[in-house]
């Protein structure tokens, strides 16, 4: 998987700002890192000088999730941070709790609009609402399809679903639309939306070409790989090919470019990431085909394949989401075919 890592370069080295703090990786673009509760321990957020409407200040890119250390973080960075300007707009990249969560509190804070996508945003105040009987006998469903017959498996499944509104209590009640290729002027600065897809439901990096700066969101990671699943209320999607589709978007962009991820640290080497992220996933796919060459392969039956270490409920739900995804990618191609047996479940064959 990081065969190419040496391509990669990180200009700040092992420099890291404190949560609380900023650290500024280009003139006007302040780096933050908040904790986040899970295994992925942190969140890559981004502060750019603005002015809007005469009035200087700062916009906001992705904020974390809504819990009492997050706010408190932002806080200090407030009081400390802000050289005594106020917010003048939200951007979330798209609807994930870590990027959108506090958002509601930043615009009733600051009295400032949330600019994102139709899709995470829609997508996000329906997450928001407690689910419904329907909802959740459908991922009961969409789980014995694919062979996760597990009943405490299926109510982690339940469980992750309301969990966020745990930390995403409620998207703000109004937005401004996010289009795939919009030009935002932040500051003296054009950043352009680049869409994408496979991740979350319509994800907007934002690339300043002028300055050779891209804000990657999810889309674009240094080390690890973005997760790409199916989800029960798309149980055909194909997110693993538009994922692949979405990030040679960025091949365009030039060798110069400073990616700033959410995670891990802002690098050099964009082009021969996306290399990377291309053979990781065709390694997984050939290793995926082969099996299926061996016996018929359900999702929950290709997580072994594709994932070799042990898995915590919390990971087995997004492992058994990629294993999905992945079947899909064959299956779309060509690969594979499916079939649906007597016990009501997809397997994959060649």
């Amino acid at each position: 998987m990081n065969t190419l890592t040496p391509e990669l370069h990180y200009p700040l080295e092992e420099t890291l700002p404190e949560p609380g703090t900023t650290l500024e990786v280009a003139p006007g673009v302040r780096w933050l890192r908040m904790p986040l509760p899970f295994e992925l321990n942190h969140i890559n957020l981004w502060l750019l000088a603005d002015e809007m409407d005469g009035v200087k200040g700062w916009t906001v890119v992705d904020c974390g999730i809504d819990n009492p250390t997050t706010r408190a973080h932002w806080e200090t960075i407030f009081n400390n941070e802000l050289q005594g300007l106020p917010i003048l707009r939200v951007i979330a990249t798209h609807m994930h709790p870590d990027h959108l969560g506090l958002a509601h509190w930043f615009c009733e804070r600051w009295g400032v609009n949330l600019w994102i996508s139709a899709a995470e945003y829609l997508s996000a105040a329906k997450a928001t609402q407690p689910a419904e009987p329907a909802s959740l006998q459908n991922a009961t469903d969409f789980c014995s399809q694919n062979g996760l017959t597990n009943q405490k498996a299926v109510a982690h499944m339940h469980y992750r679903a309301a969990f966020y509104s745990k930390l995403t209590p409620r998207v703000p009640p109004r937005y401004v639309r996010l289009h795939a290729g919009d030009v935002i002027t932040i500051g003296s600065d054009r950043w352009r939306c680049i869409p994408g897809f496979g991740h979350s439901p319509e994800h907007m990096a934002l690339s300043c070409e002028s300055r050779h700066l891209l804000i990657g969101g999810d889309m674009m990671l240094p080390r690890i790989s973005t997760n790409v699943s199916v989800y029960e209320t798309e149980p055909l999607s194909n997110p693993v090919q538009q994922f692949l589709d979405s990030i040679d978007l960025f091949k365009p962009l030039s060798a110069e470019t400073l990616t700033l991820p959410a995670h891990g640290k802002p690098f050099q080497g964009l082009h021969h990431r996306i290399e990377q992220l291309h053979a990781h996933h065709q390694e997984r796919l050939a290793e995926l085909e082969q099996a299926c060459h061996e016996k018929a392969l359900s999702g929950i039956d290709a997580i072994p394949i594709l994932f070799k270490r042990n898995l915590d409920d919390h990971q087995m739900t997004f492992a058994f989401g990629e294993a999905v995804a992945h079947l899909h990618a064959l299956w779309y191609s060509g690969r594979v075919k499916r079939a649906q047996g007597p016990d009501g479940i997809y397997r994959f064959s060649a």
